[in-house]
C-alpha cells in the first residue's frame, strides 16, 4: 500500500485523487519525504502515522502546502525493500527516513547520493552503515533509540525485580532477522542473571499459538522485543499477557498506557521530533554525512499500577520510586 500525505490519505486513497491536483502556491516549494518502513501498513490513528505529521508541523511544515509524506511498506516482505528503495531514488523524492537496519540497507544499496536519515534500534556502525558515529559519511545519518544497544539487557533486569524468584522469562520476538542484536543482549543479560531464557517467534502473526508455548514452556514473565509489528499488534499481546498471567516489558509508554506493565525506553514522539528535526535540517541544505548519529540521553520507565494489581503484583516500593510515571 502507498500512501500519499498522510492527512488526506483517507481521502485520496478512497476517490484515487492525484498528488497534482492539490493546490499550491505557487512561489513555495513542495518537499517529497518517503517513509521505507519492513512492516506492514498501520492504522491511521497509530503513533507512527501521527506523530511525524505533528513533529514536522512544529517545524513550519504542513501537508498539501510545502509537504508531502509518501509512506512505502514492505508488508514483512524484506525481499521487496530494495526494489521499494529504487522507487524513491526514480521518483527524485528530496529525502527518505528508513526505518530499522533493513531498510537502512537497502536504501543505501539504492542510492550514494539521495539523503537518508535511518531510526531504529540498532548499531548502525556495527552493520557499516556508516563511517563513524561522529561523522557518518556518505549520505547518511540516524536517530538511534538506545544509546549502545537496544536497552534490551536492562528492560530484563527491571521485569526481573518484578518477579524475584524467577527462573525462566520468556523472550517474545517476531520473524525478522533485525531483531538478532536485542536477541544476544537478552540472552547475554539473561546469563548473567541466572534465568532461562525461552526465546518464542510469533509465526504469521499467530500471538495465541505463540503465547500457548510460552504457557507450555511455564515462564513466569514475559520480554516483548522491540519491532513494529508488536506495537502495531499491542492490543492482542496485552490481552494475552493479561489472560496467561504473565507479566511482561514492553517497548513504548503507548503500550503501557493501553494495559501493558511497564516499559523502559525514551520517548516515542521525542525519537519523531528528532527524526523530522533531522530532515528538516537537510531540507534546508545540511550534509547528512557531516551530522552525528543521534543517541539518545534521557528515558522514561514507566508502569502500570492497575495492571500490576490484576496480576496480582505487589511490586516493590523501590521500584515504583524509581518509576517516572505511575500509570493508575
Amino acid at each position: 500500500m502507498k500512501r500519499r500525505g498522510l492527512a488526506l490519505s483517507t481521502a485520496a486513497a478512497l476517490l484515487g485523487w492525484p498528488l497534482r491536483a492539490w493546490s499550491q502556491p505557487a512561489t513555495e516549494r513542495i518537499y517529497r519525504v518517503g517513509f521505507l518502513r519492513p512492516g506492514a501498513t498501520v492504522a491511521a490513528n497509530e503513533p507512527q502515522v501521527v506523530y511525524f505529521p505533528r513533529a514536522f508541523g512544529e517545524l513550519g511544515y504542513v501537508e498539501g502546502r510545502n509537504l508531502v509524506i509518501d509512506v512505502r511498506y514492505a508488508h514483512g516482505d524484506l525481499q521487496r525493500l530494495p526494489e521499494l528503495a529504487r522507487s524513491f531514488v526514480d521518483e527524485r523524492f528530496d529525502i527518505v527516513v528508513a526505518v530499522g537496519s533493513p531498510a537502512a540497507r537497502a536504501m543505501k544499496a539504492a542510492s550514494a547520493t539521495l539523503p537518508i536519515v535511518v531510526y531504529g534500534n540498532f548499531d548502525p556502525l556495527a552493520l557499516g552503515l556508516v563511517s563513524s558515529l561522529a561523522r557518518p559519511g556518505g549520505n547518511l545519518t540516524a536517530v538511534l533509540m538506545a544509546p549502545d544497544g537496544t536497552l534490551a539487557g536492562k528492560r530484563l533486569q527491571l521485569l526481573r525485580e518484578v518477579v524475584p524468584q524467577a527462573t525462566r522469562i520468556g523472550l517474545l520476538v517476531p520473524e525478522d532477522p533485525a531483531v538478532r542484536v536485542q536477541l544476544q543482549e537478552t540472552k547475554q543479560a539473561a546469563s548473567a542473571l541466572r534465568l532461562e531464557l525461552p526465546v518464542v517467534v510469533v509465526r504469521d502473526g499467530d500471538y495465541a499459538a505463540a503465547f500457548d508455548d510460552l504457557a507450555r514452556q511455564r515462564v513466569a514473565a514475559l520480554v516483548v522485543a522491540s519491532h513494529q509489528y508488536f506495537v502495531t499488534d499491542r492490543a492482542a499481546i496485552i490481552q494475552l499477557a493479561a489472560r496467561h498471567k504473565l507479566p511482561a516489558m514492553y517497548e513504548w509508554r503507548e503500550q503501557v498506557a493501553d494495559g501493558g506493565l511497564m516499559t523502559y525506553s525514551t520517548s516515542l514522539y521525542g525519537i519523531h521530533q528528532r527524526v523530522a528535526a533531522y530532515v528538516d535540517r537537510i531540507l534546508k541544505g545540511a550534509n547528512p554525512g557531516e551530522i552525528p548519529v543521534e543517541r539518545p540521553t534521557k528515558f522514561e520507565f514507566v508502569i502500570n499500577l492497575k495492571t500490576a494489581k490484576a496480576l496480582g503484583l505487589a511490586l516493590p516500593q523501590a521500584l515504583l520510586l524509581r518509576a517516572d510515571e505511575v500509570i493508575q
